[in-house]
């Protein structure tokens, strides 16, 4: 006898019966649920019967199918009609007014006008992904601040905006002209290189996506550090990753600023990631002592039931209706007066081959007048870069 008291025929036995069941159990399920497929009046007699003697698998599968439905319908893209929208807009622009600390938490969403896909939308990355269909790799340095971002640089710029927290490592807000203290990227920036071996940390911005050779747990660009010598590394903070560097995550500034908030304007952000950080919520505050939350997304968010207004409309819509509701004109996105060129560290020669990435570029034609006549060699931009769609970065020559 085996342990247990069964011999070994016993427990082969045992093993059958229960297999068995198991099968019956499955075809119990699919017989009940072809027959829940179809409508009440189309059910035979001996169907009915089934359902009948099956009342614990009808739960189930109607529980299922529930799930299934609110998991959809929290997919599908809603949009307010133009009426109703103009009028949340009225009612988001008279609470920015009152604000006396706005706080804007943005995400993917904000992006999408520059052709950089969002997440979770219907051609968003994970959806893709989720059904099996290949994506392609997006030339982000095509991509330019869009119409939101211009608007919250210039909410900030006249004091109705106080801080702005993104998920997003487009680098756009700082492109926009936001001052790099008013910015917490929580998830880095694709423009950002660092040594941490040095204290502070000195930052290196470039004007190429640095990420090339970087991936989750490995973060190292095959560059080094002017000043020691120490490889560089990115700032992305991956899914599973925990951020730790000081800028340009700036969660200090993050923190402190949610916790002085009493409104918040989330910008096309799922708010799926944002919400585990519960410290960007003052979590610890009595509900009635937290800030008041809106919320402009296509999609459903976690935080819905928390808002004080939820507009359904694409960010660029909601923020062309809100600034003329503020009576405030909307800067264009110059490339020109993009403060990443005067930022920006040059590479060193022995760095020149250290990427593949297509650089960003100015040119000619986008300079202001007075300056097109400029001599490569004197430009007031980083290398002497000219030309849209530029891959090749030139030696500016040096001026005695």
């Amino acid at each position: 006898m085996a342990a247990g008291g069964l011999s070994r025929s016993e427990r082969k036995a045992a093993e059958r019966v229960r297999r068995l069941r198991e099968e019956q159990q499955r075809d119990r399920l699919r017989q009940v649920s072809l027959i829940l497929r179809k409508a009440a009046v189309e059910r035979s007699a001996e169907e009915v019967r089934l359902l009948a003697e099956s009342g614990d698998l009808v739960t189930e599968l109607q529980g299922r199918s529930r799930r299934r439905e609110g998991l959809k319908r929290r997919q599908e893209e809603v949009c307010d009609d133009p009426e109703e929208l103009r009028g949340k807009v009225r009612e988001l622009a008279s609470a920015i007014r009152n604000a006396k600390y706005l706080v804007v938490y943005t995400g993917a969403g904000i992006s999408t006008a520059a052709s950089i896909p969002d997440y979770r939308g219907p051609n968003g990355v994970w959806t893709l992904l989720q059904k099996g269909r290949s994506i392609s790799a997006a030339d982000l340095s095509e991509a330019e601040p869009t119409l939101t971002h211009m608007s919250i640089t210039r909410l900030h710029e006249q004091k109705l905006v106080q801080h702005v927290v993104s998920q997003n490592c487009d680098g756009l807000h700082l492109r926009s002209g936001l001052p790099r203290t008013a910015i917490s990227e929580l998830h880095g920036n694709m423009y950002i290189e660092v040594c941490t071996s040095c204290v502070p940390n000195r930052e290196y911005i470039r004007v190429f996506d640095v990420t090339e050779r970087t991936a989750l747990h490995r973060h190292q660009t095959g560059r080094t550090c002017h000043k020691c010598g120490a490889q560089l590394r990115d700032t992305i903070v991956h899914f599973g990753e925990r951020g730790t560097l000081g800028q340009p995550l700036n969660w200090e500034a993050a923190t402190e600023a949610a916790s002085r908030a009493d409104t918040i304007l989330c910008l096309g952000s799922s708010l799926k990631v944002l919400k585990k950080y519960p410290r960007l919520w003052c979590m610890t505050k009595p509900p009635s002592r937290r800030p008041k939350l809106y919320i402009v997304n296509l999609q459903w968010t976690p935080k819905d039931d928390w808002a004080a207004l939820k507009l359904h409309g694409k960010c660029d819509d909601v923020m062309r209706l809100l600034m003329a509701e503020l009576g405030l004109e909307i800067p264009a996105y110059s490339r020109w007066q993009d403060p990443i060129f005067s930022l920006a560290t040059p590479l060193r020669a022995d760095e020149e081959g250290s990427h593949s990435r297509k650089s960003l570029c100015r040119s000619r034609e986008e300079a202001p007048p007075g300056d097109r006549g400029v001599p490569l060699s004197s430009a007031p931009i980083l290398g002497g870069w000219f030309g849209r769609g530029c891959t090749k970065r030139t030696k500016r020559k040096k001026v005695t």
